[in-house]
């Protein structure tokens, strides 16, 4: 079998400026870190998020991807739906066949899916829905296109230095309690002041088959990615700077250089002589060398790929 890509490896550098990239619901939205050193953390389920919420949308970060990608044209027949979206019909979900699911939803595509817990039945089922369940239970509908590993799997992102956290009280002038006239947030928003960020990300081709994902999903992943933050910026994560994201893409489906090499070169590094990095300028930011690149088929930074030069 014939996969449709090689394999790739994916580093995303983000600075953060008085912005929260990840709260945490067990300490009040504090942003993340680890326990062990300080660090800030951003989990895979958090980024991935962002460029589920772009497609979503469907607004001008769709647009341009469909203008510059040419999605939906000639032999592209996948749609571009979300599956991690509210409002979704579950029991409509669970009768699509493999190919109606895969072809329907692209987050299903590239980051995979567990779906099987619609299986499980409700008291709110009709008739029709009740009887297809039973089915399922009892093996006579097959639904392992419910769940798959994806072909995009994102690590977690981890600062290169400690963090600092800010605490600040929120107040709004007009009151939400019933007999005050203002109002307040003890302690509501909390930010980081100034991290750097590094954010792997793996492009697997073995699992494309199973998925139904093309080339063009992956595509449309790379180009949202350096609009993830900018475009779905918030109060709390209004300053979130995608500085680079370094994509390499092996030689061969399986790969052809540990990708473990690429993410250690071209992690940033504080300087030497500087013990706690305030600003951009207290690190350093590697670029690939020829040594590195001879091991790839094309290392490229997609912050600042022309995709209309392609």
């Amino acid at each position: 079998m014939n996969a449709p890509f090689n394999r790739s490896v994916g580093l995303l550098i983000l600075e953060v400026v008085n912005s929260n990239p990840n709260g945490d619901p067990d300490l009040e939205s504090d942003p993340r870190t680890l326990e062990a050193d300080g660090r800030g953390i951003i989990s895979p389920v958090s980024f991935k998020r962002k460029p589920r919420d772009l497609v979503l949308e469907n607004g001008l970060a769709m647009d341009e991807a469909r203008r510059t990608l040419k999605l939906g044209a000639k032999g592209d027949h996948n749609e571009y739906g979300i599956l991690e979206s509210r409002g979704r019909n579950r029991n409509e979900i669970i009768r699509m066949d493999r190919n109606s699911f895969l072809s329907s939803y692209w987050d299903a595509r590239v980051f995979g899916n567990t779906f099987l817990e619609s299986a499980k039945e409700s008291a709110d089922d009709d008739k029709e829905t009740k009887d297809f369940k039973k089915k399922i239970k009892d093996g006579e509908v097959k639904v392992d296109h419910f769940i798959s590993t994806g072909v995009i799997q994102v690590g977690v992102g981890v600062s290169i230095a400690p963090i600092t956290i800010d605490r600040m009280t929120n107040t709004n002038k007009s009151g939400v309690q019933e007999g005050k006239d203002r109002g307040m947030a003890p302690l509501g928003f909390r930010v980081v002041r100034h991290a750097i960020y590094a954010i792997p990300y793996f492009v697997n081709p073995s699992m494309a088959a199973r998925n139904g994902t093309t080339e063009n999903d992956i595509k449309l992943f790379e180009f949202l990615a350096p609009h993830a933050y900018s475009q779905t910026a918030s109060v709390v994560r209004s300053d979130i700077r995608c500085l680079q994201i370094w994509r390499g893409r092996h030689k061969s489906p399986l790969g052809s250089c540990p990708d473990h090499l690429f993410l250690d070169a071209l992690t940033p590094r504080v300087k030497n002589g500087v013990n706690s990095p305030k600003t951009r300028d207290d690190y350093e930011f590697p670029e690939p060398d020829t040594t590195l690149s001879e091991r790839f088929e094309a290392i490229e930074d997609l912050c600042t790929k022309d995709w209309d030069s392609k």
